[in-house]
């Protein structure tokens, strides 16, 4: 399947999405800060980037723009407790935007949507 790179500074939280991106049969790395993602997008090029926005070291929306730089075309996902950025989120350079809840399902979908976007382009 696919090589998804998480971005959470949450360790429960970030266990919690590696679990379940896992059993969906991904390939799964991890990263605690937008800095550390910039990082992994270099060395480990997935080919999905679920990312947090409120984190040390970087914001996330500095991360996306560097991310950008390196990969024009990877798909990133915005998963985060702020509703309010929502507003702003068709000039952002993602493919969804999605509100943290306790239920991943959400979340899981996305992922399948972006997934196979990618593979039929």
């Amino acid at each position: 399947m696919a090589k998804v790179l998480i971005v959470e500074d949450e360790q429960a939280q970030q266990l919690l999405y590696e679990t379940e991106i896992a059993e969906m049969g991904h390939e799964v790395v991890l990263a605690r800060d937008g800095v550390e993602a910039v990082d992994k997008v270099r060395e480990e090029k997935p080919d999905l980037v679920i990312l947090d926005l409120m984190m040390p070291n970087m914001h996330g929306l500095d991360a996306l723009r560097k991310m950008l730089s390196l990969n024009p075309n990877i798909p990133v996902i915005i998963h985060t407790a702020y509703s309010h950025y929502k507003d702003n989120f068709m000039s952002w350079a993602a493919e969804e935007y999605i509100v943290k809840s306790s239920d991943l399902t959400e979340l899981k979908n996305a992922i399948k949507r972006t997934l196979a976007a990618r593979t039929v382009s």
